[in-house]
């Protein structure tokens, strides 16, 4: 394990030691084919499909590099496994959270500054990714590759049928869940009986009511939870009321089945729902809005993080044939096929075609007004999908927020510790 901070990851992340897990090492020239070899290993096997074409394509067209892509169920095991054996891919495919911080903190990836194509990619996912780093660090470790989109699904026809506006802010919404529930219809789904489904619309309404970098607060002792997000707590609450009588009863699938059936107007959830609600209803028409949780419609902004991003290891020998690599999966065409497989949002500069359930987040999206989720900075020890789910169930805005400050310190002992002795040694961090 490289690097000082190694004991963060291996503290951080719960490692799972199989015996017999050992895939291969860091990749190098083939002494059989004379070709470079070159892994990546990635976190998303929904997108297995697409990333078996990429590894075709690419050697069907490359005479001195061999590409392998593996796409693993349990990707995040198997990388931690290897990190901590020291056997790394060339590159990896993770999403923009805490898993990359403690990648990044542990000095395990590469500075990719010097890659080309970073020139292309937008400025607010570059941002994005820096923010997600507990401390400032030099360099850049990640590509951001495509992002996903979150607030609320709505069934066009149904809103048009009944003339039904968009909201803009809070106020509007909790009156067009009023008006959507006097004819009878239920304004929301929820599939609350699946913990992580929890942390949508509480994203959804925390981006716009707290700091983006309240996570960050508190690590430096500046802030705590109980006030940056007792509004958002507050406000959840609210939301729920106009869900089925119990959110907890239903999982994700019944969730998407009901709203696809016409069941509820609104879904709060993200784009990556969107297959599985058209393999429900194909023809359904679908459009979203951006979670309009302030009183105040300035403050509104998209809900979006990486989704996909590729990092170069450090021990990655071969970095201008990996660079070659990233070449070819930023291409356009390869770009738009992985949006058109995926519903995905493209991280690149470009003219691309989104999908059409995207159009009324398509502004927030030109304009780069997105904010990275608030759970990409929880660690998953904390379980805050089943907080919220107890929450939920008790509506104790106290004791959930009393809880999550507490659970905070204990979880993040680590990280605060590392945040101090940056402090100590460089000065506050702004």
């Amino acid at each position: 394990m490289r690097g000082k901070s190694a004991r963060y990851l291996s503290a951080a992340l719960v490692i799972v030691m199989t015996g017999g897990l050992m895939l291969s090492g860091c990749s190098g020239k083939s002494e059989s084919s004379g070709k470079t070899e070159i892994e990546i290993l990635q976190y998303k096997p929904e997108a297995a499909t697409y990333f078996d074409q990429v590894e075709e394509q690419f050697n069907a067209t490359h005479d001195d590099i061999h590409l392998t892509i593996d796409s693993p169920n349990d990707a995040s095991t198997i990388l931690r496994t290897r990190f901590i054996r020291e056997d790394y891919p060339d590159i990896i495919g993770i999403g923009g959270d805490i898993n990359y911080s403690y990648y990044v903190d542990a000095e395990i990836l590469a500075d990719v500054s010097d890659y080309e194509g970073m020139e292309n990619i937008k400025d607010s996912y570059i941002d994005i990714a820096e923010g997600l780093e507990f401390v400032p660090t030099d360099g850049t470790f990640i590509v951001p590759y495509v992002a996903n989109a979150a607030g609320i699904l709505y069934n066009r026809d149904m809103f048009e049928e009944h003339g039904w506006e968009i909201p803009t802010n809070w106020g509007e919404l909790m009156s067009l869940c009023e008006e959507i529930q006097a004819e009878g219809i239920l304004p929301f789904y929820f599939g609350f009986r699946d913990t992580w489904t929890c942390l949508a619309p509480w994203n959804g309404i925390a981006v716009d009511l707290a700091p983006a970098d309240l996570c960050k607060q508190v690590n430096r002792g500046e802030a705590n939870f109980t006030e940056g997000y007792k509004e958002a707590a507050e406000k959840y609450l609210e939301l729920i009321s106009y869900g089925p009588e119990d959110p907890i009863a239903y999982g994700y699938n019944d969730a998407c089945t009901a709203f696809a059936r016409g069941e509820s107007a609104m879904y709060p959830i993200g784009s990556y729902a969107v297959p599985q609600i058209l393999s429900v209803n194909p023809e359904m028409n679908i459009d979203s809005f951006v979670m309009p949780a302030s009183d105040n419609t300035e403050d509104n902004t998209l809900n979006s993080g990486i989704d996909l991003g590729f990092c170069v290891t450090a021990e990655c020998e071969n970095k201008e044939a990996a660079y070659e690599v990233l070449d070819f999966l930023l291409e356009d065409e390869n770009i738009q096929a992985y949006i058109d497989d995926q519903n995905a949002v493209p991280c690149k500069e470009g003219d691309f075609e989104l999908a059409p359930m995207l159009d009324g987040m398509s502004e927030y999206i030109e304009t780069g007004n997105m904010t990275d989720y608030q759970d990409h900075y929880y660690p998953s020890e904390m379980a805050v999908d089943a907080q919220i789910q107890t929450f939920v169930i008790n509506k104790d805005v106290d004791a959930f927020l009393e809880k999550f400050d507490s659970d905070w310190l204990r979880y993040n002992r680590d990280i605060i510790r590392t945040v101090e002795e940056y402090e100590e040694e460089h000065g506050s961090i702004e």
